[in-house]
C-alpha cells in the first residue's frame, strides 16, 4: 500500500476546538474574537471559526450586548450592519476625543509614521497593499492611526471590496499643510518608484 492511501487528509490534522476547556468556554471564545476584530462580523463568520451553532453564537452576542450595556462599561456591542462589533459608548466620546487630541496625538511610532507616509502618497489603498509596500502586517498601525484620526476609510476597491483608506483634514493640519499638493518629494522611507511600479504592476501597490 502506498503512503498516500495511509495519510491523513489534511483536515484530519486540525485539532478541534474544545472551547469547555478555556477558562471562561464558548462566551469568553466569543469576547476574544471581537476584542481582535476591526470590521463588524457576523454571527455565522464567528460560529465558523468556534465550531458552535449559529443560534447559540446569535444568543451570546445578546446576552454579551446587554451585559455590557447594563454594567455601564465605556463600550457596546452593537448589531450594525449584520454585523456585530464593539464601539465607545456614545456617553463617553468626549473623553476618548480629550486622549485623541491631547498630548498622544503627537507621540506616533515609527511603524505609524512610516505606514502614515505610504497612506499619504499612495492613497486611496488598501492595508494588504500597505503590508506590501512595507514588507510587513500593518493591520495594528491602521487601526491606531483610525482612532487617531489621521487616516479614515474613503471607499472599497472595485473588485475586491477592501477596504480604502486616505489622510484627513487632521492630518494636513499636523503636518502644516493646506492640501495634499503641499507634500514634500517621496519621503525616504517608501519604496523607490520603480518598486513602486513594480508592485503596481503584481497588483500590489
Amino acid at each position: 500500500m502506498s503512503d498516500d492511501a495511509t495519510a491523513p487528509a489534511p483536515e484530519a490534522l486540525q485539532v478541534a476546538l474544545d472551547l469547555e476547556q478555556l477558562p471562561g468556554g464558548a462566551r469568553s471564545a466569543v469576547e476574544a474574537v471581537l476584542m481582535v476584530i476591526d470590521e463588524p462580523v457576523t454571527e455565522e463568520e464567528v460560529a465558523q471559526a468556534l465550531e458552535l451553532p449559529v443560534e447559540d453564537v446569535g444568543a451570546l452576542l445578546d446576552e454579551l450586548a446587554k451585559e455590557y450595556a447594563d454594567s455601564a462599561r465605556g463600550f457596546v456591542l452593537r448589531r450594525l450592519g449584520g454585523g456585530w462589533r464593539i464601539y465607545t459608548r456614545p456617553e463617553y466620546a468626549p473623553v476618548v476625543e480629550r486622549f485623541l487630541l491631547g498630548g498622544q496625538q503627537a507621540r506616533l511610532t515609527q511603524a505609524a509614521l512610516e505606514t502614515l507616509a505610504v497612506i499619504a502618497y499612495r492613497q486611496p489603498v488598501s492595508r494588504a497593499r500597505i503590508g506590501a509596500i512595507r514588507g510587513v502586517n500593518v493591520d495594528g498601525v491602521v487601526r491606531t492611526l483610525l482612532a487617531r484620526g489621521m487616516v479614515t476609510e474613503v471607499g472599497h476597491e472595485p473588485t475586491a471590496g477592501a477596504v480604502l483608506y486616505g489622510t484627513t483634514d487632521l492630518f494636513l493640519q499636523r503636518m502644516g499643510l493646506d492640501s495634499l499638493d503641499d507634500l514634500p518629494a517621496l519621503a525616504p522611507y517608501l519604496p523607490s518608484a520603480e518598486v513602486l511600479e513594480e508592485l503596481a504592476a503584481e497588483g500590489l501597490a
